[in-house]
Parts: C-alpha cells; sequence; structure tokens
C-alpha cells in the first residue's frame, strides 16, 4: 500500500507519522511506500526509514501537485492548511493554501486517472470552523454550514469540492471535520483557539500561560491522540456506509474554560492553576463568541470515531504522551 500525507510536519501529522512506526498496519494493509510532504522536510521515524520519502514541497506551487499523484498513492491524507488565525490575517495566502492549492491537488488525482483506472481514498482534515453563528444548543448533523470566518469558508468550499469529485468517482473522500485540538505539544501557533492548549500546556511544564477570555467560554475539544485515531479510522472505514454526505463532524468534548482549568488543578495542584494569568483580550474574545460550543456527532459515533469524554482524559493523555507520564516536581 502507497500513502501520502501531505502537512507532515505539523502536529497531526508528526503523531499520525509515529503511530504508523509503532503500527505499520495501522491504516489497514501494510505501508510499501509513504510520502511525507510539508513545506519543511518532516522528521522521518527509524522504522519507516527503508519505505518513507521526506519531501519538502509546497502543495500551492505550479506542479507540485501533479509530481505527488504521478506515484499513484492509494491513501492520501491531507492535514496542510493556513491556521484560522492566519487565514482571517492574511486573505491571499488562506486562499492560495487551504483552497487553491486543495483543488489542485483534486483536480490532479482527476487527470491521473483520465489514462488508466486510479481512484485513491482520500482523507481530509476539515473543521467545525464549517458552522458559523447563529447556533442551537447543541450541533447536529443536519445542520447547514454557513461560516463567518475565511478560514471556515475555505474548508467549507473544499468539503463540496471532496463531495462532488467523490459523487463523479474520481476518489473516495471522506471529510474529517476536526474540533479544537488540545492540548497541542510544542511552542504557541497563530491559530486563534490556541490559548486553550496554552493555559494547560504552560503550567503542566512549570511556566506561565496567558488567558485572554473569561472561563464561561465554552468549545468543543478532542486530543491530538484521538485526532490521529480518527484518520486511522477512516483509513479502514467501509466508505459505502457514509453514504453521499462525505463530511463528518467528529466525536468530542464540550467544556469551558473553567472546567478545563478544574482539570488542571485536579491532576496538577494548585500551584499549576496559580500560573495562569488572566490578560483580557478583546480581540480574541470577538473571535471566540462566534465558535460553536457543542455537538452531536451521531453519525460517526455510529460509524465508530471516538474521543475523550472528559478534559481530565485530555489531559492525562498529554502527560502520557509528550511528558513521559510525569509532572514537573
Amino acid at each position: 500500500m502507497r500513502v501520502l500525507i501531505i502537512g507532515a510536519a505539523g502536529m497531526v501529522g508528526r503523531k499520525l507519522v509515529e503511530r504508523l512506526a509503532r503500527e505499520r498496519t495501522a491504516l489497514g494493509d501494510d505501508i510499501d511506500r509513504l510520502t511525507l510532504v510539508d513545506v519543511i522536510a518532516a522528521p522521518v521515524p527509524v522504522p519507516l526509514g527503508d519505505t518513507t520519502e521526506a519531501v519538502a514541497l509546497d502543495l500551492s506551487q505550479a506542479g507540485a501537485a501533479e509530481r505527488l499523484i504521478a506515484s499513484r498513492p492509494d491513501i492520501i491524507i491531507h492535514l496542510a492548511a493556513v491556521v484560522s488565525g492566519e487565514a482571517e490575517n492574511d486573505f491571499e495566502k488562506g486562499y492560495r493554501v487551504n483552497l487553491d492549492a486543495t483543488r489542485a491537488l483534486f483536480e490532479a488525482i482527476r487527470r491521473e486517472g483520465r489514462t488508466e483506472p486510479y481512484r485513491p481514498r482520500v482523507l481530509f482534515a476539515s473543521s467545525i470552523a464549517v458552522f458559523g453563528a447563529p447556533f442551537p444548543d447543541k450541533i447536529g448533523d443536519e445542520f447547514f454550514s454557513t461560516p463567518l470566518t475565511s478560514y471556515g469558508t475555505q474548508k467549507a468550499i473544499t468539503e463540496l469540492l471532496l463531495s462532488d469529485y467523490t459523487r463523479r468517482g474520481f476518489f473516495d473522500g471522506l471529510g474529517i471535520r476536526l474540533p479544537t485540538i488540545c492540548i497541542r505539544p510544542g511552542k504557541p501557533n497563530k491559530a486563534a483557539s490556541g490559548f486553550f492548549s496554552n493555559i494547560l500546556r504552560e503550567p503542566l511544564a512549570g511556566e506561565e500561560a496567558v488567558l485572554p477570555v473569561g472561563e464561561d467560554v465554552r468549545h468543543w475539544f478532542a486530543s491530538p491522540r484521538s485526532a490521529v485515531g480518527f484518520f486511522v479510522h477512516a483509513a479502514k472505514l467501509d466508505l459505502e456506509k457514509v453514504g453521499p454526505r462525505r463530511n463528518l463532524t467528529m466525536p468530542g468534548l464540550s467544556a469551558t474554560v473553567g472546567e478545563e482549568i478544574a482539570a488542571l488543578g485536579r491532576i496538577a495542584g494548585e500551584k499549576a492553576i496559580r500560573l495562569i494569568r488572566r490578560e483580557p483580550d478583546a480581540a480574541i474574545a470577538r473571535i471566540v463568541a462566534g465558535w460553536a460550543t457543542d455537538f452531536d456527532a451521531a453519525r460517526a459515533t455510529t460509524l465508530g470515531f471516538s474521543a475523550e469524554t472528559s478534559f481530565d482524559q485530555i489531559i492525562r493523555a498529554h502527560v502520557e504522551d509528550e511528558l513521559g507520564g510525569r509532572l514537573p516536581v
């Protein structure tokens, strides 16, 4: 089986590759060839070295998509994107990377199948940002997508393209609407949602963090471990069971910032909570106010997707996966 991961140097991409290094059949069959693509070369774990190529390539550049599809990968996992805050601040870059590059990928797949049948499985990392206010108390699978950000609009358009290219038989696609992933390891990024991770990650490492919104702010979360699990499960799923609506809201956890902090206290103690500094930011608060807070991910759950049910579980997953199972003394 040939696998192509685009955006492999990002957080979910790296963790997915680490999962494949531990479990080479995680996506179904054994991997004969794994191609990792990002604007910088992704790290290649030693167990995958004999079958893996890391390519530094910008998918939005002319000819890039055709180069990647020429080897006819069986599974294409598309994770690459400009994050929400950056897509809002840089309109042209957001559309070039999040929409135009993805359309180029889809077109390269379609053209590759003109001379000889080719129908790969395409798994696309979408987002709950495809939904816009006003919201019901809990968003179900029948709720329409009316995004109120450029990032959400780019993801929503791609969802429509994915469904149509699948309907026409050019590939077999599935859009994975990710919750906000928390706790993100590493350094803060330009996502407007970054503080959700920052107020846990830094205190767990004994460092100070800034909270720009009130503790009553509620959002929809899943861990990096669950995010990887979504794509692993999607790679093996019988997509005939999904039907023609090929974009699924993933399960997650609805919680407030206050509930995040309470879970932090239960696991790391009051000393960790004291490292959170309140600095209200009106701009971030306005952005957050337009986000969805709770979902009923019935379709995805019925199809076997799963995620955490408490913030204690999310924090423990971070401690196990990123801190070696130990908290700072």
